[in-house]
């Protein structure tokens, strides 16, 4: 096994040609979000990864391995629910609640313009579901929402955690896989959602197609 220990965020400073010819690394989320994992690169080379805890890999970083090659990081295809707003029955602003109510729950979040994307939960899907939102399963690669202050080091405050899903998995402090702000804050009420009357119980699945 060889191993990689350094990090270079999106491949800055090197020459696109060569980040083109190394190997690859495919890796969904949750390997991604660890310091330490092993993997197989696309030359079939078994690969160690040591990083420093609390460092994150996104699509496009190169890892430089021990004997000096270079290895570029691929987010792999995922199963992922895709959060968009109904047009029929919402409005784009739904979309900006619907984050609010996840990053409340601490779920790891990728913001797109026009849709939201987080791991498959049945439970949050219900409930945007009842929100007027549309909420649909696909295989995407998944690239959640990093910390407010970045991640250009690989210690910001965005951290992989899968919250004791996987063992072997390692606790270190808030290595979480989502964002902290640790100064005082007042404690705020949830937000309040109006539901119409019509609604009540009412679950708006995929397509909106409601017959009111």
């Amino acid at each position: 096994m060889i191993h990689a220990t350094k990090r270079i965020a999106g491949g800055a400073g090197l020459a696109a040609v060569l980040v083109k010819r190394a190997p690859t690394l495919e890796l969904d989320w949750d390997t991604r979000s660890k310091s330490r994992f092993s993997a197989t690169d696309s030359t079939g080379r078994e690969i160690g990864v040591v990083l420093p805890r609390g460092t994150n890999l996104r699509g496009g970083d190169v890892l430089v391995a021990e004997d000096g090659t270079l290895l570029r990081v691929v987010a792999a295809a995922q199963a992922v629910q895709q959060v968009r707003f109904c047009a029929e029955h919402g409005q784009p602003f739904d979309l900006l609640r619907a984050a609010y109510h996840l990053g409340n729950r601490h779920v790891p979040l990728e913001l797109q313009p026009d849709l939201l994307q987080f791991e498959p939960d049945p439970v949050l899907a219900d409930m945007l579901r009842r929100q007027h939102l549309i909420v649909t399963e696909a295989r995407a690669a998944f690239e959640p929402e990093g910390g407010a202050y970045g991640e250009g080091s690989g210690h910001g405050h965005h951290h992989g955690h899968d919250h004791g899903h996987h063992e072997g998995h390692e606790h270190h402090g808030h290595d979480h896989g989502h964002a902290h702000e640790h100064a005082a804050a007042p404690a705020r009420k949830p937000l309040a959602i109006p539901v119409k009357a019509h609604d009540a119980g009412h679950v708006h699945g995929p397509g909106c197609n409601h017959d009111h």
